[in-house]
């Protein structure tokens, strides 16, 4: 009987202990739209660390020997994926991280977009929360990917998201509403570079962008040109700059055109917690305000 007991304890030892085990799981996320997701389905069970943090710009991110570390002791690592964190394979080889990666977008229809800084290629457009519908698939392989990870905690990550997906649900339906208000006609802005071509599909928006999907490249001066005369022939009523992007470009165009610059919006980076869009939802509640405000007709 005594051989029997070692023989068992000593298989026991042999199983793997749950991911949780008392501690929470270790993830990361790629940038701060997508770690605020993560926390609403992970609350206290998650100790999340995001790479790009609010009002920074993922698409000309530079990874840290920082960054190195947190990878390389992260259980999960999230990120957007359609190409949006150039680095990030990169990052993941280097610092030997052996955590498992989610890419939140899967199962995304995705929307292809002209990269103007390549010549007018055709490229998948990455910015696919910008409609909350794709937000509802980020939840869903979030929580999937939490659950599989920490199955002693999957009831709490199920009712996390069951109830977060509320929220979007009731966000998207005001969306909605807010520009049903508004003439088709109407519904035209200038935002500083190409992040809302979802946005503009799913709620009957037209955008246009001097700069392409990317940050990183300087739009050419008939590139300016070309918008600026498409925004006086259309009689465009305003203009955005976004918070990652630099506004002097945003500020010429509407001085040239009589435009109104119609504020500041969120696209890819959420605002510092006591800003007006420090989580995802509040970026849509910031976002579509503004907008709508803009684009309504002059009474």
């Amino acid at each position: 009987m005594g051989r029997w007991i070692l023989s068992l304890l000593l298989a026991c030892c042999l199983v793997p202990a749950p991911a949780f085990a008392g501690q929470p799981l270790k993830a990361v996320a790629s940038f701060s739209i997508l770690g605020d997701m993560v926390q609403n389905i992970g609350g206290d069970r998650v100790e999340l660390a995001v790479l790009v943090g609010p009002n920074s710009d993922t698409h000309v991110y530079e990874p840290t020997p920082t960054d190195a570390k947190t990878l390389a002791g992260a259980d999960l690592v999230f990120m957007n994926g359609l190409g949006f964190e150039g680095w990030m394979t990169r990052l993941a080889k280097s610092s030997g991280a052996k955590g498992k990666i989610i890419v939140a977008s899967q199962g995304v229809k995705t929307r292809t977009m002209i990269d103007k800084e390549e010549g007018g290629k055709k490229i998948t457009d990455p910015h696919a929360w910008q409609d909350l519908s794709n937000g509802k698939l980020y939840v869903a392989n979030i929580e999937k990917a939490l659950s599989q990870a920490d199955p002693a905690g999957e009831e709490i990550y199920k009712a996390n998201a069951q109830a977060y997906l509320k929220k979007i649900e009731d966000m998207d339906a005001w969306v909605k509403a807010e520009f049903a208000k508004i003439p088709q006609k109407e519904r035209r802005i200038i935002t500083s570079h190409d992040a809302f071509g979802y946005f503009g599909q799913a709620y009957g928006v037209t955008l246009l962008a001097p700069v392409g999907y990317s940050t990183e490249a300087e739009p050419s001066a008939k590139a300016i040109g070309a918008l600026i005369r498409q925004i006086k022939k259309e009689k465009i009523k305003a203009l955005f700059v976004e918070n990652i992007t630099d506004p002097r470009m945003m500020e010429r165009i509407a001085q040239e055109t009589g435009t109104k610059v119609g504020g500041s919006l969120f696209s890819d980076a959420l605002s510092a917690s006591d800003g007006p869009a420090s989580t995802y939802l509040d970026m849509f509640s910031n976002n579509v305000a503004k907008i709508a405000r803009a684009m309504a007709p002059d009474l």
